[in-house]
């Protein structure tokens, strides 16, 4: 029997289904409102329990890879284990996991809403990209819809290479590199299924974090050297990551690849709102008046682009 489409001698073909606008915004709220947790429990792992921010990665990468491996044949079948652009997908998971490499570096020493702020020129940067590579169509309001929620942003945190330093840096490496991996996850998605493609994008970020292990080891960076895990609730926290980790950029990809980059870009706001929650449940940070203001206009952007893609779709669905 096939799946999604796909005739079983052919798996990968038609994986993943036409689909409305307003269902791939759904799914990306939903992992943009999830995926800061990890960043949270990363934090504590390198801050508190001084587990390097490499081996976390590494773990989260190999972790998914494992779990995929186990998940895939019982629900999609064995033959979805390979794929029709597994050398791509490896390279997706390479470039993710210098990305996150870098992020989780830079949240160990940053707050965490301040290094989300200063990653959030990525929504820029994937709708400039998907201009240019994709030849998708952005219009005014796209563009305004990314600017005033990046606007939310900067009224969060107003973040400044004076305050930072160099660290400020990593984040903004880490959005040119994740923009780069979506791209690639919308020129594969219409031919391998997005469970397939995650698991090799998690072999491809465990080589990529193995590689930074053994360099940093070599070179003697404490960030890039392997800390054994032994304690029960470092090893429950470095589980939490894997499972959210997976679930959400699961979700990611099905979102790029069912809607235009541009449409779902300013949705990756939303994680300052998960992020500021944390901060102050976990690190006891009230946001203050501007900082709600900024929220809210995060939220406020995102409902508009939201509101409007879905009511064009359905007109484009009632002419068809």
């Amino acid at each position: 029997m096939s799946v999604d489409g796909a005739e079983p001698d052919k798996p990968g073909l038609i994986v993943n289904p036409p689909a409305s606008v307003s269902y791939a915004m759904g799914l990306m709220i939903t992992a943009m409102l999830v995926v800061p947790l990890m960043d949270v429990l990363s934090k504590n792992l390198s801050s508190n329990y001084e587990i390097s921010p490499v081996t976390i990665t590494f773990v989260r990468f190999l972790g998914q890879t494992i779990l995929l491996a186990l998940i895939i044949p019982p629900v999609i079948g064995f033959r979805y284990l390979g794929g029709y652009a597994i050398g791509i997908n490896i390279l997706r998971g390479i470039i993710v996991g210098c990305a996150v490499s870098l992020f989780f570096i830079a949240i160990k020493y940053l707050p965490l809403a301040d290094a989300i702020a200063i990653f959030f020129v990525e929504p820029l940067i994937l709708i400039v990209l998907s201009s240019l590579f994709l030849k998708e169509k952005i219009g005014w309001r796209r563009n305004v819809g990314a600017f005033v929620g990046f606007l939310g942003a900067l009224l969060i945190i107003q973040p400044t290479y004076e305050v930072f330093g160099a660290t400020s840096l990593l984040p903004l490496g880490t959005a040119f590199l994740f923009s780069i991996y979506i791209l690639l996850s919308k020129r594969v998605g219409s031919s391998d299924h997005p469970m397939t493609m995650q698991m090799w994008a998690g072999l491809g970020g465990a080589l990529a974090c193995g590689s930074f292990l053994l360099l940093g080891k070599a070179l003697g960076f404490e960030d890039m050297t392997y800390t054994h895990p032994r304690d029960q609730d470092v090893l429950l926290m470095l589980g939490g990551i894997v499972v959210i980790a997976t679930g959400a950029h699961l979700l990611i990809v099905m979102a790029f690849t069912k809607a235009d980059a541009s449409i779902l870009a300013p949705f990756q706001y939303l994680e300052i709102v998960t992020m500021t929650i944390a901060g102050y449940v976990v690190f006891g940070d009230f946001p203050t008046p501007i900082k709600w203001l900024g929220i809210f206009t995060i939220i406020g952007s995102g409902l508009y682009i939201f509101f409007r893609e879905r009511r064009l779709d359905a007109e484009a669905r009632a002419i068809t």
